[in-house]
């Protein structure tokens, strides 16, 4: 079996995205599909003294951009993320082996956010050991504009023969489509993981950074351990 997930480029995933990466042979970020303002492409959440935190990154869009389209509002976002994350996490026991890369990548002069988010998302799977090929969607020949073709193009230009779904696909894919593509239908199933963190009661579902910082190298082993894949 050849097993391929899709998705979206979130802006500093949480643990659940990379262990789908994980257990897949090919992760195919979906980069060609419409922007969506208030979701994940462009924020996410750290944990600091006072709690989760959002860490947002601010966007030109014009509707219908498609997420590669969507431009960077300005560069002052950077370094109040830095600032943000070296506040939260400096006395982190595994700071100083993350901080200084994310630090270096920051700083670049980014324009559009998939750019940003695609290389935030590789940066982050080297650091946990994600070895399984990244594509992108915008640098493939699918054409089709139907969600589900979309995503069955997708997996069969990669020679894939299974497709891995997070749990919500339960509720639109459709099982015999799949099939009769030549394509077995898998599903996510994961829980949050608990593991060590700063500043008093833990806080699940955020920043994959959160569990790079507070555990360093067994961050990628605490995740391959959420779960895994089932069928129907």
């Amino acid at each position: 079996m050849t097993l391929i997930t899709i998705h979206q480029p979130n802006y500093l995933p949480w643990s659940g995205f990379f262990h789908k990466w994980m257990i897949s042979d090919a992760f195919i970020i979906l980069d060609t599909v419409q922007y969506h303002k208030n979701e994940w492409q462009n924020r996410n959440r750290i944990k600091t003294r006072q709690g989760a935190q959002w860490l947002t990154v601010p966007v030109s869009y014009r509707f219908p951009q498609t997420i590669q389209e969507v431009g960077i509002a300005s560069q002052a976002w950077a370094r109040k993320q830095m600032a943000a994350v070296e506040q939260a996490y400096s006395k982190a026991p595994f700071f100083q082996d993350y901080y200084p890369s994310l630090q270096v990548l920051w700083q670049q002069p980014w324009e559009k956010i998939a750019d940003l988010n695609v290389a935030v998302i590789r940066l982050l799977g080297d650091m946990l050991g994600c070895d399984a090929p990244l594509l992108l969607a915008s640098e493939m020949t699918t054409e089709s504009d139907d969600p589900t073709q979309r995503l069955i193009q997708l997996c069969q230009e990669v020679k894939g023969t299974a497709y891995l779904s997070g749990s919500e696909g339960r509720n639109y894919l459709q099982k015999d489509v799949f099939e009769s593509s030549g394509l077995d239908l898998y599903f996510q199933a994961v829980e949050a993981p608990i593991y060590p963190q700063l500043h008093g009661e833990f806080i699940p579902y955020l920043t994959a950074l959160d569990v790079l910082m507070n555990t360093g190298p067994e961050a990628k082993h605490i995740i391959r351990r959420m779960g895994g894949k089932v069928g129907e």
